[in-house]
């Protein structure tokens, strides 16, 4: 969490992606149990949504999502869930400066974590808080729910006038999971700001070839992605020194001539496509 210095009225929460070496991590991306997200009102089935991202969030095992936590019998200790100590904060922040607002955003599992936050808001009725809120950007984000927490979640969106753009760049995989299909039922949901390798944006509701293992695209994706290997040695002089890249991102751009989507969904080319690409304007989040 974060304060812009050249708009101190812009507070940025940024919810931090997977960590390669953390099996934690890993963990939570892979457990696709459906957790059933109820309103604290009626205890009516709002939507089913992935539970691994929900713990991660701080759900709670047998309470679920109280509003509001019980002190910890030790006063020393804080509690470890991360959406009660981000509120917590949050609301202290602006509090202190009346104008602020603040914009959440995340990589890959942060950007399902950012968008999960908005949406535990919208359920714990925190509307001071969703009225702050500018936006939510996510990059590589994966699925989270099925098709009824994506209209809870459009329905908050609209209500408070939220802005909500996912950003997709080419064959990543990671957007394209968990397989929205007859047997798991994900749904993206929102606008979709959508990449390709030269960097030219479209604004779609779907990515292209949405679940990945089409065998229509399977030529596509490795000739694009032997063309970003080519790419990373000439941007440079392209569009200028400052998109060198390692010899680490380039190794990791050869994974990419086994599992093109892999290689895609690098924190760098999402970077790239922020001050390099086609410069987008929504019109609406329907």
């Amino acid at each position: 969490m974060f304060q812009d210095t050249l708009d101190p009225n812009l507070i940025v929460v940024a919810f931090r992606g997977t960590n390669p070496f953390n099996v934690k991590d890993w963990m939570t991306d892979v457990d696709i149990s459906w957790y059933e997200l109820k309103d604290m009102n009626d205890s009516k089935t709002i939507g089913r949504i992935h539970g691994g991202f929900m713990k991660a969030l701080g759900l709670q095992k047998i309470k679920g999502w109280p509003k509001e936590l019980e002190p910890p019998p030790n006063a020393t200790e804080e509690h470890p869930f991360a959406y009660y100590k981000i509120k917590e904060k949050l609301k202290e922040i602006l509090e202190m400066n009346t104008n602020a607002k603040y914009i959440l955003t995340g990589h890959s599992l942060g950007g399902s974590l950012a968008i999960l936050f908005m949406g535990v808001l919208g359920l714990h009725e925190e509307t001071w808080l969703l009225k702050r809120l500018e936006g939510v950007y996510t990059f590589g984000q994966p699925r989270v729910g099925d098709e009824s927490f994506g209209r809870y979640m459009m329905k908050i969106i609209k209500d408070h006038d939220v802005k909500y753009f996912r950003y997709v760049y080419g064959n990543d995989i990671v957007p394209r999971l968990p397989f929205d299909d007859k047997s798991l039922f994900f749904k993206h949901f929102g606008t979709t700001l959508y990449f390709n390798s030269f960097y030219g944006g479209k604004v779609m509701e779907e990515e292209p070839n949405k679940n990945y293992f089409s065998i229509v695209w399977a030529i596509p994706k490795y000739i694009n992605a032997f063309w970003e290997i080519i790419r990373s040695f000439i941007l440079p002089y392209w569009k200028g020194k400052e998109y060198k890249e390692t010899h680490v991102e380039r190794l990791f751009r050869m994974v990419g001539m086994i599992i093109p989507g892999l290689a895609a969904h690098s924190p760098k080319d999402y970077v790239d496509v922020t001050r390099l690409g086609t410069k987008l304007v929504p019109t609406t989040n329907e």
